[in-house]
């Protein structure tokens, strides 16, 4: 939930290697066929950063198909936008809050998307490929 936090650039970068050579090891109509669905997949981290900017209420979470968190986001926002007008005090504390995790995912969107591409690859390999997982490194 809080991948802003938690995620480390370099790890995000060896586990993208990582799925780089396993789809290598792919044969060219597998690769062909991983391609065609990966690129179709995969999410472009300048969308989530404006969605993210413009919309903290959580839009750059359905973008990554996060309906959960973004839901939440969503409501959270809704509810200290309406606590505004009755209790200012609960509505900006509300809103402070969604800001305070936001803002760093909106600083870190390229390896938040990246991880997420990532993860994508990963799913996609399973589909594609017809050896476990764990013999891709």
């Amino acid at each position: 939930m809080l991948e802003a936090f938690t995620l480390k650039q370099r790890q995000v970068r060896e586990e993208d290697e990582r799925l780089r050579e396993a789809i290598r090891s792919l044969s060219d109509s597998e690769r062909i066929d991983f391609y065609r669905s990966y690129n179709e997949s995969i999410r472009d981290p300048d969308t989530y950063a404006v969605l993210n900017w413009f919309f903290l209420a959580g839009l750059h979470h359905f973008y990554l198909g996060n309906w959960v968190r973004g839901s939440l986001n969503l409501v959270v926002m809704a509810t200290g936008i309406f606590f505004l007008l009755l209790k200012p005090e609960l509505g900006l504390t509300l809103i402070a809050g969604i800001l305070l995790i936001e803002i760093p995912a909106l600083l870190r969107s390229q390896i938040i998307v990246e991880h997420h591409n990532t993860q994508v690859g990963w799913k996609l390999l399973q589909q594609v490929h017809t050896a476990s997982p764990r013999t891709w490194g």
